[in-house]
């Protein structure tokens, strides 16, 4: 079952509320670029991309793009007032000193540890890891958004992941399509759980044990 428009934008929506005034953001490819369409006029935050941009705006419209303005990714971006270039040395030493206070990522695979497997798929075309490890070890806060289940309907959240490991222990946050489950120190807590869904279609879908919270939305 693939993901209807919908879908990704209710994941993303919901990603938005975990920003705050002030933050400065890295969102990773695929649902997490959507976010950014989510946050408040009132909450002022700077969008760091690892070329080498803070303050990455929204996206130009069609005829205005600027050659020489884009993601990480090669999208045309714009900027916002006080935005700042630099090398991409400079972008990944920001990540890497840990002043990014969230990253928003997309997985294959999260353990119930919170380890993230998200850059390859042995076997398939894969562009790099980008700054995917930097961003999964050094942010303050950790998000992944996903789908629940892969097409085949299996777990994407499980006990070990199989796939190769971007980091260990990273995650923070899952939202899927279907709940929202925190990674705390004592295993998976599920925190809300999507209208059309139970608790019980949560376990079902879901690879690994998790502690049901006491007030889930």
């Amino acid at each position: 079952m693939g993901m209807g428009v919908s879908v990704r934008e209710a994941i993303a929506k919901r990603a938005a509320e975990e920003i705050k005034d002030g933050m400065i953001i890295n969102l990773g490819i695929g649902i997490p670029t959507l976010v950014a369409n989510y946050i408040p006029a009132d909450v002022n935050v700077m969008f760091h991309t690892e070329n080498g941009v803070l303050g990455m705006g929204p996206a130009p419209l069609k005829g205005e793009e600027d050659a020489n303005l884009c993601n990480a990714g090669g999208i045309p971006i714009t900027v916002v007032p006080g935005a700042s270039y630099f090398d991409s040395t400079l972008a990944f030493g920001i990540t890497r000193r840990g002043l990014l206070d969230i990253t928003i990522l997309g997985a294959f695979e999260v353990s119930e540890k919170g380890d993230l497997a998200n850059w390859i798929v042995p076997g398939k075309i894969v562009s790099g890891m980008g700054g995917a490890v930097d961003l999964a070890q050094k942010a303050k806060k950790v998000v992944v958004l996903m789908n629940h289940t892969d097409k085949h309907g299996n777990p994407k959240i499980v006990r070990e992941c199989t796939l190769p490991l971007t980091a260990e222990k990273c995650v923070d946050l899952i939202i899927t399509d279907m709940a929202v489950i925190e990674v705390t120190e004592q295993g998976l807590s599920l925190l809300e759980v999507e209208a059309s869904y139970t608790v019980e279609d949560v376990m079902k879908a879901t690879g690994a044990e998790f502690h049901v919270a006491d007030l889930v939305k």
